[in-house]
């Protein structure tokens, strides 16, 4: 294959259409990937006979499982250069799907992890269907939430986003929509009637025609025990609140969130809270930014893939081992400013 074919880009009527073209990957995201993306957005937004931009995935597993973090691996242990590099460009593309001046319809059908959710959960119309499975996984790779995964997350109703951030748990379309990152729901079978239909139909028109109510999620009726557990102010007592509460779910949340690398669980709860300060997406990007670059020095993000990808025994060796462990100089250190390093969006 060649490297522009992991990007399909074609225009339509009034339309521009984004295909992710890596199926066997699960559509992951590479750089090139991110440039071809962001070039192609860039030049529909200054062509007047593109009017809506439309970006769905390859194959029939999904939209996009996230980075290709088998090479994040690799390049993680040869010191992080490349993965800095990708991720600088990759929240810029985030950023300019966030403020894009023409409707972005994103089709997350299937698998939406991570910087899949990047590529979709910050347009203006973002469609999920029955087969939709959203996560940001990463607290069990040694990583945190990024490509605004933490603004999307801190705004979620109540403590929703904390539990999802936590526990990396996968929601339907039922609860992606209740989160706030989704916008409508319509069934699979539909997609092609509607991608077709926005080269001739304003937008609202065309979702109009193909949407449904979603199936009822699960999180709304479980809002007491997530709202008062994870309001809490440390990791800690997070985990404490859950095992107590006496919800059957609520200590099958513990127990997940138990097998996380502690460092990434106790940045990631930072993360979000001040997420809630900062307010404007670019403001979080930066702070993601320097999360991330911090989390290439970490030992948890090499032994986190390790376990779940590269040798797949599921039994990462995190370090430190306990949350107790994990000091407050030690959450501070991955928000650090970065000098002339810094992303700097948001000014």
């Amino acid at each position: 294959m060649a490297p522009d074919d992991s990007v399909l880009l074609r225009t339509e009527g009034r339309a521009g259409y984004i295909t992710l073209n890596r199926p066997r990957a699960l559509n992951a995201l590479t750089h090139a990937m991110v440039r071809r993306i962001d070039t192609a957005l860039a030049a529909w937004e200054r062509d007047d006979a593109v009017s809506v931009v439309v970006v769905s995935g390859a194959g029939e597993r999904g939209l996009c499982a996230g980075g290709d973090i088998r090479a994040i691996h690799a390049d993680a242990r040869a010191g992080g250069r490349e993965s800095a590099a990708f991720w600088r460009d990759e929240y810029r593309l985030n950023a300019r799907i966030a403020r894009y001046s023409k409707p972005y319809v994103a089709l997350m059908d299937g698998i939406v992890m991570g910087g899949g959710v990047g590529v979709s959960a910050h347009g203006d119309v973002r469609i999920v269907t029955e087969r939709s499975n959203l996560a940001m996984p990463e607290t069990g790779i040694g990583f945190v939430p990024d490509v605004g995964g933490t603004h999307l997350l801190a705004r979620a109703p109540g403590e929703l986003g904390t539990h999802l951030a936590l526990t990396g748990a996968a929601v339907g379309a039922g609860d992606a929509l209740l989160c706030g990152l989704a916008d409508h729901f319509i069934p699979s079978r539909r997609l092609t009637e509607l991608a077709a239909s926005l080269a001739e139909l304003d937008v609202a028109k065309a979702v109009r025609r193909c949407a449904q109510p979603a199936p009822e999620g699960d999180l709304a009726g479980q809002r007491a025990w997530i709202d008062d557990s994870y309001a809490a102010d440390s990791v800690e007592e997070i985990v404490g609140r859950l095992l107590d509460c006496g919800e059957p779910a609520a200590k099958e949340a513990a127990e997940t969130i138990l097998t996380r690398s502690p460092t990434s669980l106790k940045v990631t709860l930072a993360a979000l809270r001040r997420a809630r300060e900062l307010g404007a997406l670019e403001q979080v990007l930066d702070q993601e930014y320097r999360v991330s670059c911090a989390a290439l020095s970490s030992p948890d993000l090499v032994e986190g893939i390790r376990a779940q990808v590269i040798d797949r025994d599921r039994r990462p060796r995190w370090s430190p081992a306990e949350l107790s462990e994990v000091t407050d100089a030690d959450v501070a250190r991955f928000f650090a400013p970065l000098g002339d390093g810094e992303l700097g969006l948001g000014g």
